[in-house]
C-alpha cells in the first residue's frame, strides 16, 4: 500500500477544473419574423439561382489561394491528431550498436575482467568490443488521462480546423456575390450615364441654337457643357470602379485579370423583404465561426485536464531484447547472447511545482477565454443576423419608393423639355429635371444593388454558403 500513499501524497492539492462563465442568452425567435427552415440551409447556387454568378462561385472555390492554405491547415491538425494519438502507444525501435570499451586496470570493472575468462582459456580483453543488434520499447501508462486528453484536444482542433475552413468558404462566397452584384449595378449605371450623356448633348445643341435664335444666352450654354463634362467624368469613374471589380473578382478566384461574366438583368431578379430565418438557436449549428469557437472550448477543456494530471505520478515501462556479444561470431548464439531487460518508473513531482501550477493556470485562463471569446461570437452572430433582416425589410420600400421617384423625374424632363420650346419654362428648369432624373435612375440602381446585398450578407450571417462548397 506503499504505493498509494506516494500517489496520494503526490497529488495532494491539485487544483480544481471547474470553470464558469456568464452566458448570453438568446431570444426565441427574431422580431416579427416567422422561422421556418432557415434560408441557411440552402446550397449557394440554389440560393442566388445565377449561372454567371455560380460560375463564378465555383471557380473561385477550385482556384482561390486563401482557401486552398486553410485546406493545408486541415492536414496539419489531422497531423497533430495522428502524433497525438501514437504518444498513447507503445514506442518500438530497431537498435543496432556497436562500441570499444577499455576499462581502468585499478577499477571494479577492469579489475573484475583481469581475472574472468570471457570463452574457455581466454581472459577479457582490455580493449573490449560491444556489438548489439534488437528492440528498444517505451509506454508511457495513461493512468490520469493526461496522454487521453492530449488526443481529445488534437482531434477537437482537428474539428475545429475543418469549421474555420467553412468559414473561409462562407466569406469568400459572400465577398464574391457582393462584388458581383456590385459590378452589375455599375453596369448598368454606365448604360444609364451613356443614355443621359446623348440626351445633354442634345440639350446643348438645342441651347446653342436657342442662343443663335437670341433666346438664350451664353449662361446656358455653358452650364448644359459643364453639366455634360460632369456626366462624362462620372462615366470615366465608374469604368474605373468596374475595372477595380473586375480585378478583385479574379483575384478571389485566383487567376490573372479577365473579364467578368454577367448580365444586368441580374439586379432584376426579385428579393423577397422577408425570408425564413429558422429560430436563432440555429446559428449554433449553421454559422461556421460559432462551432469552431465551441470546438474551441471543448478544446481548452481536454487541455485544462492535461495540465491538472501533470500533478499526479507518471508510471513509464521501457524493455529491450536482442542479441549482445563482444565478437561477430557469437553475437546470434542462442540463448548465450540473447540480452533483455525490463524497467518501470513511477515518478511524481513533490516540491518546486511552480512551473506545473502556472502551466494549469494557463490552461484555466486559455480556457475562460474561450469560452467568453464563444459567447461573443454567439451574440454577434445574432446581432448581425437581426442588423441584416432589418436592412433587407427596410430595402424593399427603399427600392419602392426609388422607383415613385423615377417615375416622377422622367415625367418631369418630358414636361420641362414641352414648356421650354413653349417658351413657358427657362433653360433652368430643364437643367434641373435632367439633373433629377439622372440623379433618381442612379439611386434606384444603388438601392437595388444594395438590396441583393442585403439578402447576400443575411444568407452569411445566417450560417450559408458553405454546405457542399467543395463537392
Amino acid at each position: 500500500m506503499k504505493w498509494l500513499a506516494f500517489v496520494a501524497l503526490a497529488s495532494a492539492c491539485a487544483p480544481s477544473t471547474s470553470v464558469t462563465v456568464r452566458e448570453v442568452p438568446l431570444p426565441a425567435a427574431y422580431d416579427g419574423v416567422t422561422a421556418g427552415d432557415s434560408i441557411a440551409t440552402l446550397d449557394w447556387s440554389a440560393y442566388f439561382a445565377d449561372d454567371n454568378l455560380n460560375i463564378l462561385v465555383r471557380d473561385a472555390l477550385a482556384g482561390n489561394l486563401d482557401l486552398q492554405a486553410e485546406l493545408q491547415r486541415i492536414e496539419i491538425a489531422r497531423a497533430s491528431v495522428q502524433r497525438a494519438t501514437g504518444a498513447r502507444l507503445p514506442q518500438l525501435s530497431l537498435a543496432l550498436g556497436a562500441a570499444l570499451h577499455k576499462y581502468g586496470r585499478y577499477t571494479m570493472d577492469g579489475a573484475g575482467n583481469a581475472a574472468t575468462e570471457i570463452t574457455p582459456g581466454r581472459r577479457v580483453p582490455t580493449h573490449l568490443p560491444d556489438l548489439l543488434v534488437g528492440v528498444q520499447a517505451s509506454w508511457e501508462a495513461d493512468l490520469w488521462g493526461r496522454l487521453g486528453n492530449l488526443q481529445g484536444a488534437a482531434r477537437t482542433r482537428y474539428l475545429a480546423s475543418i469549421e474555420g475552413t467553412n468559414l473561409v468558404i462562407t466569406n469568400l462566397v459572400a465577398d464574391i456575390a457582393t462584388a458581383y452584384y456590385q459590378l452589375v449595378a455599375l453596369d448598368r449605371m454606365q448604360e444609364v450615364l451613356t443614355e443621359t450623356t446623348a440626351r445633354q448633348t442634345e440639350a446643348l445643341e438645342m441651347m446653342r441654337l436657342e442662343k443663335q435664335a437670341g433666346r438664350t444666352n451664353e449662361l446656358a450654354v455653358q452650364q448644359f457643357e459643364a453639366e455634360l463634362a460632369g456626366t462624362r467624368a462620372l462615366m470615366a469613374a465608374t469604368r474605373d470602379q468596374a475595372n477595380a471589380l473586375e480585378n478583385q473578382l479574379n483575384l478571389l478566384a485566383g487567376r490573372t485579370p479577365r473579364r467578368i461574366a454577367r448580365t444586368q438583368a441580374a439586379l432584376d431578379r426579385e428579393v423577397a423583404a422577408t425570408v425564413a430565418t429558422g429560430v436563432p438557436s440555429d446559428l449554433l449549428r449553421n454559422r461556421p465561426d460559432i462551432r469552431a469557437a465551441e470546438l474551441a472550448v471543448a478544446a481548452t477543456r481536454f487541455d485544462l485536464h492535461a495540465a491538472r494530471a501533470a500533478f499526479y505520478p507518471r508510471l513509464t515501462i521501457s524493455a529491450n531484447l536482442g542479441y549482445q556479444a563482444f565478437d561477430p561470431r557469437f553475437l546470434l548464439d542462442t540463448p548465450q547472447s540473447i540480452a533483455y531487460g525490463v524497467v518501470a518508473g513511477l515518478v511524481a513531482p513533490l516540491v518546486n511545482r511552480s512551473g506545473i501550477r502556472a502551466a494549469f493556470a494557463a490552461a484555466k485562463a486559455t480556457q475562460v477565454e474561450a469560452m467568453i471569446r464563444y459567447q461573443g461570437v454567439v451574440l454577434r452572430g445574432f446581432v448581425e443576423v437581426a442588423t441584416d433582416l432589418f436592412r433587407l425589410q427596410r430595402g424593399a420600400e427603399i427600392v419602392e419608393q426609388q422607383r415613385r421617384k423615377k417615375a416622377a423625374t422622367t415625367t418631369a424632363v418630358a414636361a420641362a423639355d414641352a414648356l421650354f420650346r413653349a417658351g413657358k419654362a427657362t433653360y433652368l428648369d430643364v437643367l434641373v429635371a435632367q439633373q433629377g432624373t439622372l440623379e433618381s435612375e442612379l439611386e434606384l440602381i444603388t438601392a437595388l444593388r444594395d438590396q441583393h446585398v442585403a439578402s447576400v450578407h443575411l444568407y452569411k450571417a445566417l450560417g450559408g454558403g458553405w454546405r457542399g462548397a467543395l463537392r
